[in-house]
């Protein structure tokens, strides 16, 4: 087998070039760009809750020592943490700390799910801009029909249209839905990882929160001297 033969400039325009149009005039800007945005998040280093946790660990015990009140915001290197800790500070509550975090959690699934779909459309539109390939070439084909009356024209459109067909197969079945895989359990693993701080961050800090049981008023009748 020659390697050089299963690779046609041509073939490879109609099949990628065409996929990459069609995905972007069926999903739109926006969901192409959420889908080129997690692609760019799976080149850079996954997130560890556990380098998050010894980040925050200082702010913890100043929390935990100072109380919440008297704490000053602090910079940990995560954007949706730092909200978080602020929300808490500001709030002077854990509900605050879970209105920040499911607040980032929805626009984090939401962006997602938008890449996902994308590239899942992607993946489904190779094969169909493979057999559009396929039709292309077979139209160049001799009017003639046979081997004899077009020769190397004959051979080239053949050639052509196997290729497309098999450039459509591979780029579905092997690039875009591995990709969109791929997305998908980056979103899955990060999500978790986060959900673990939160909750690490919740437990260190209950002491150092203002006690609900002291804001509430006392009840009817137990007022002292009653």
């Amino acid at each position: 087998m020659n390697p050089h033969n299963l690779f046609d400039e041509t073939s490879a325009l109609i099949v990628v070039g065409g996929t990459l149009l069609a995905t972007l005039l069926r999903c739109g800007f926006a969901d192409s760009g959420a889908a080129l945005v997690a692609l760019r998040g799976l080149l850079r280093r996954r997130f560890r809750g556990a380098h998050l946790k010894a980040e925050l660990a200082v702010h913890v015990q100043e929390m935990r020592q100072d109380g919440v009140i008297r704490t000053q915001p602090h910079l940990s290197g995560d954007a949706e943490i730092d909200a978080a800790t602020d929300a808490l500070i500001g709030s002077r509550s854990v509900a605050g700390l879970h209105i920040a975090h499911i607040a980032h959690k929805r626009r984090r699934a939401e962006q997602a799910m938008r890449a996902v779909r994308t590239l899942s459309q992607a993946a489904d539109l190779s094969p169909v801009l493979g057999l559009a390939g396929t039709l292309v070439s077979l139209s160049q084909l001799p009017a003639g029909g046979g081997a004899a009356s077009g020769g190397g024209s004959f051979t080239a459109a053949i050639s052509m249209a196997v290729l497309t067909t098999l450039y459509g197969l591979l780029l579905g079945n092997m690039v875009f839905a591995p990709l969109a895989r791929m997305v998908a359990r980056r979103a899955a693993e990060e999500e978790k990882e986060r959900q673990a701080v939160l909750d690490w961050l919740e437990q260190q800090v209950a002491v150092a929160l203002p006690s609900q049981a002291a804001s509430l008023p006392a009840a009817p009748g137990k007022a002292t001297g009653a």
